[in-house]
Order: structure tokens, then C-alpha cells, then sequence
């Protein structure tokens, strides 16, 4: 076996391993993460788990990477042919699972690393900021969106993870899903000129707000 063949196989356990880890990094952040703890999360040995990681700050960092990598692959779609509309829900889905896979714990406590780590990911989140600014000024030029300044609706979209927040539901009396139905209303009014709303057909993504509203609920509780 070649040793790009073994370098591959080892990229892909590691991969593994941390996907299990995430949801925890999520909710908890790392500072307080132990490496016996991390062990037993992935469900493996320490002796397995040093042999991917051989500190935390390398867990760390490959935590960091692998999410990088996630943000750089997701772009707003440039496809003239399809309609606002359609890219608008789809900026909409792939911003609720961005922010709510890189929360304000995690940022801060990489920011306390030594590693540069936190604003590694800070890059790649501006550069996807930069994408649906983009897609922003684009529809008001062509008419569909009312003349707002996108940098506010994009430092808007930093809301959803104050809304996500266990303790702010609870006394607004919202589910994840109200939450999420809610801010998605919210944005196509404030984005779309009156005479295009009718463009823009909820029940396209009443089933993915339905799906995030899940996967976000078993992360929160």
C-alpha cells in the first residue's frame, strides 16, 4: 500500500472519529474537553485515540479543519437560471446549519488557544458572509429585493444563535421549529419587494425547516 493510500485511510478515520465528537464541541466547547472524555465520546480506546491525536490542541485543531472544509465547500448558488426565490431558501438552510454547527462557546475558547485556530474558522465565515452579501446586492440590482444594506441583514442572520438558545425559547415559550418558521418570514419580508413575494413558494421549505428543527432540538437537549 502506497503511503498517500495510508495517509487517505488514516484522513478518513480521523474524519470519523471526529464527526461523533462534534455535537459535543458544539454544545460544550473544548476547554474543559479531556481526552479520556473525547475516548469515550468516539467510542474508541485512549490508545486508538492517540494514535490520530497526539494532544488535544492536534484534536483541536483537526475539529477546526474538518469544519473549515465543510463552510468552503458550501456556496451560494451563482445559477442564473434558478429563481431568487429558490436560492434565497437555500442561503436560508445553509446559514441555520452553519451557525448552528460553529457557536460563540467555541469560537471563544479557540480564541484562547495558541493555536490560531479561531480565526482560521473566522476567515472561512467571512468568506461565506461575503458569498450572500453577493447574493444580496445582486437581487437588488435585478429589482427582486428591496434596497437594504446587506451587511445588516448578514450581521442579522448572528441572531439565530441567540434565538437557538435553550433558555431564550423556554421563556418565549417557541419551539426550534416556531423559531425557525418565524426568522424565515421575517427575512423574506424584509427581503423581497411586495410584488415578488408570490415568487417564493413556503412549502418548498416547510420540510427542510422541519429537519433542522429536529437535528437542532437533539443538539440543544
Amino acid at each position: 500500500m502506497s503511503n498517500a493510500s495510508i495517509q487517505d485511510k488514516q484522513d478518513q478515520a480521523r474524519r470519523k472519529l471526529i464527526t461523533k465528537l462534534l455535537p459535543y464541541v458544539r454544545k460544550n466547547g473544548v476547554h474543559s474537553l479531556r481526552m479520556d472524555e473525547a475516548a469515550k465520546i468516539m467510542g474508541v480506546s485512549r490508545a486508538t485515540l492517540y494514535k490520530y491525536f497526539s494532544t488535544k490542541e492536534d484534536l483541536i485543531s483537526y475539529v477546526v479543519e474538518v469544519m473549515v472544509q465543510y463552510i468552503q465547500e458550501v456556496t451560494v448558488s451563482s445559477d442564473r437560471e434558478k429563481m431568487f426565490a429558490d436560492r434565497f431558501q437555500q442561503i436560508f438552510e445553509q446559514s441555520v446549519l452553519l451557525l448552528e454547527s460553529i457557536t460563540d462557546t467555541f469560537l471563544k475558547e479557540l480564541d484562547l488557544s495558541s493555536s490560531g485556530s479561531g480565526e482560521q474558522l473566522r476567515s472561512a465565515m467571512r468568506q461565506w458572509d461575503r458569498q450572500v452579501l453577493e447574493f444580496y446586492e445582486e437581487g437588488i440590482r435585478e429589482g427582486v429585493f428591496n434596497p437594504i444594506n446587506g451587511n445588516l441583514i448578514v450581521l442579522q442572520d448572528r441572531m439565530l444563535q441567540s434565538l437557538l438558545d435553550v433558555k431564550y425559547l423556554m421563556e418565549h415559550h417557541l419551539t426550534v421549529y416556531e423559531a425557525l418558521f418565524e426568522y424565515y418570514q421575517l427575512k423574506k419580508y424584509q427581503l423581497f419587494k411586495p410584488d415578488r413575494l408570490q415568487t417564493v413558494d413556503d412549502t418548498r421549505i416547510i420540510p427542510r425547516i422541519e429537519y433542522m428543527a429536529q437535528k437542532i432540538t437533539q443538539n440543544l437537549y
